[in-house]
């Protein structure tokens, strides 16, 4: 990875206030209350930079099944289809269902092992985790602060951009309760804002980005046709 090369959210007018898009190298906790297309955000940059810049990607879903994610994401128009020889989707949920007597401890062990196979097979330079606090919970961390840092040095040493979904209360400015906040070098927080009786907006913004030069301002997140964008935040 080069020196200063930046990935790119795909998200149409939110790289330009992040200098151009994500450090290489970066871990960043995409943050946000439930509803507020933190997945559909993840893979879609997995997706475009698999797409426009022929960067492989992995995803790995801790909770949500392969299919409902497909036909997710296809109702998105981001079918995994279209990037199947350049992005893995790995159902880390299934295996658990499917495996009896591994212990809690293991669980961490095997999505290192994922991660780690699948870093040499594809080389993946985008790695987005769904989700940080369920991996927390199936690890059953006994000092979570120390083997949370023990977590993202080792994460670091995968030589990829990393996307660490986390959900949060609605309501709260709390980005992790074990120092995640701290440990990771971006933050991308996205929430539910009312604007009137009958208008809620998505709004996003990036809280911190190391080595950046970034608006700290929120914006409105849309959807529109396929596309995600932001807009500047006209009236309350």
């Amino acid at each position: 990875m080069g020196q200063g090369h930046r990935i790119r959210t795909f998200i149409h007018g939110f790289d330009e206030k992040m200098d151009g898009g994500i450090p290489e190298g970066h871990i960043v906790l995409l943050a946000g209350e439930p509803g507020t297309m933190k997945s559909t955000i993840a893979f879609n940059m997995i997706y475009q930079n698999a797409l426009r810049d022929g960067r492989p990607g992995t995803y790995i879903s801790l909770e949500q099944g392969r299919d409902n994610l497909t036909r997710h994401l296809e109702q998105m128009s981001l079918s995994p289809r279209d990037v199947e020889n350049k992005v893995s989707i790995v159902d880390l949920g299934m295996i658990r269902r499917n495996l009896d007597g591994i212990t809690d401890r293991t669980w961490l062990e095997i999505f290192k092992m994922y991660a780690t196979n699948l870093k040499r097979t594809l080389n993946y330079e985008i790695l987005v985790v769904d989700s940080l606090p369920v991996l927390e919970v199936m690890a059953r961390f006994e000092n979570p602060r120390e083997e949370l840092f023990l977590l993202f040095e080792w994460i670091r040493d995968l030589k990829a951009t990393t996307f660490l979904i986390s959900e949060m209360k609605p309501g709260s400015e709390d980005f992790g309760k074990n120092g995640e906040e701290y440990l990771c070098d971006g933050i991308i927080h996205t929430k539910m804002e009312r604007v009137d009786d009958a208008n809620i907006q998505r709004r996003i913004r990036c809280v911190k980005l190391r080595g950046t030069d970034h608006s700290p301002n929120y914006y409105t997140l849309i959807f529109q046709n396929g596309v995600l964008q932001v807009t500047r935040i006209i009236a309350e």
